[in-house]
């Protein structure tokens, strides 16, 4: 049953009706212990944090996938846009080696030189922001989405598994703010990055908040 919003719609109540991805992602882990599913794209198994102070985006699909990561299958809500504009943006990573942790943050973006992406796909776990949507569609099947450029095929563009017909969720138009979360994987047909900036450093350094 698809349902329809008109104007904006605001990220809490949106978020809740997330939770049919959780189980589809269950789902597919099961799937795979039992050989239904192919798993055929490896991740690290290390998770970063991605933060912007804003991004705008156009063809918005979410849906549940499962990542096969060298530390085992990881669940993940798959955020796939057309395009997106982003202001901001900042990237961190941990990694622990035998000297202790080691952190990379790489620093993009302005408010006159915007971060550019075209058919973005982001595998997280956990959001934060403040979100409206525009032309919303909520309980689409995954594999009829029309807004947005997915679901993309497992182990393309780096994607997991997905079960089909499950649930997923699209959008015209979305715009997120003061946006943390934690991802897996990211992969972009084009990302333009203005201003790029990246610092290595000892010990634990995540984004500033935005």
């Amino acid at each position: 049953m698809k349902s329809q919003a008109r104007g904006g719609t605001r990220w809490r109540r949106f978020a809740v009706v997330m939770v049919p991805s959780v189980a589809a992602s269950a789902a597919i882990g099961v799937a795979i212990a039992q050989g239904a599913l192919a798993a055929s794209f490896s991740v690290s198994g290390q998770q970063f944090q991605v933060t912007a102070e804003s991004l705008h985006g156009t063809g918005f699909v979410q849906y549940g996938a499962n990542d096969v990561t060298k530390v085992g299958n990881k669940p993940v809500a798959v955020v796939g846009l057309n395009s997106a504009e982003i202001t901001k943006l900042c990237q961190a990573v941990t990694v622990p080696t035998p000297f202790g942790d080691v952190s990379m943050l790489l620093k993009a973006g302005t408010d006159k030189e915007k971060v550019q992406a075209e058919k973005l796909f982001i595998d997280a776990d956990d959001m934060h922001a403040d979100a409206t949507f525009k032309g919303v569609d909520i309980g689409v099947a995954v594999d009829s989405t029309t807004k947005g450029p997915g679901p993309a095929k497992p182990g393309e563009n780096g994607r997991g598994a997905y079960v089909p017909g499950s649930f997923s969720q699209q959008a015209d138009e979305v715009f997120f703010n003061h946006v943390d979360q934690r991802a897996w994987a990211t992969s972009a047909g084009t990302f333009t990055l203005p201003g790029l900036n990246l610092n290595v450093s000892t010990g634990k350094t995540p984004c500033p908040k935005q």
